[in-house]
């Protein structure tokens, strides 16, 4: 069953546009799937020094996936030198308990004073 991932590229800041575009379509290319929502923030200053590298191009892509092409995907990403840095993650809303309703947290908060209570 495919998942929903998120992963932030830094690539090196000397590389052209037309460069980092052709590495994430190649990249997207091994997830086996037809939609990726990629959004470029462009050149900004690392958070800390990677190497000899202040500055960095960043961008943010949005997929769904099979677990089991990750590895291969992973492993594209690494061997390319182009790639400073990547994280892939679960997208926020796929791990965890789905959402409360406001009856839920109303009962959660009623069951919470009522142990309160008890410790008394």
């Amino acid at each position: 069953m495919p998942r929903k991932y998120e992963v932030v590229y830094i690539f090196d800041a000397a590389l052209e546009d037309a460069t980092i575009t052709d590495t994430l379509t190649r990249v997207h290319a091994l997830l086996g799937t037809g939609e990726v929502a990629v959004e470029h923030w462009g050149k900004r200053a690392l958070a800390y020094p990677i190497g000899r590298r202040e500055t960095g191009h960043y961008a943010i892509a949005h997929f769904e996936a099979e677990a089991t092409t990750l590895p291969e995907y992973e492993r594209a990403l690494k061997l390319d030198e182009g790639v400073v840095r990547y994280l892939i993650t679960l997208h926020e809303h796929e791990v965890g308990a789905p959402p409360m309703t406001e009856e839920e947290i109303a009962a959660g908060r009623g069951r919470a004073s009522d142990d309160d209570d008890d410790e008394d």
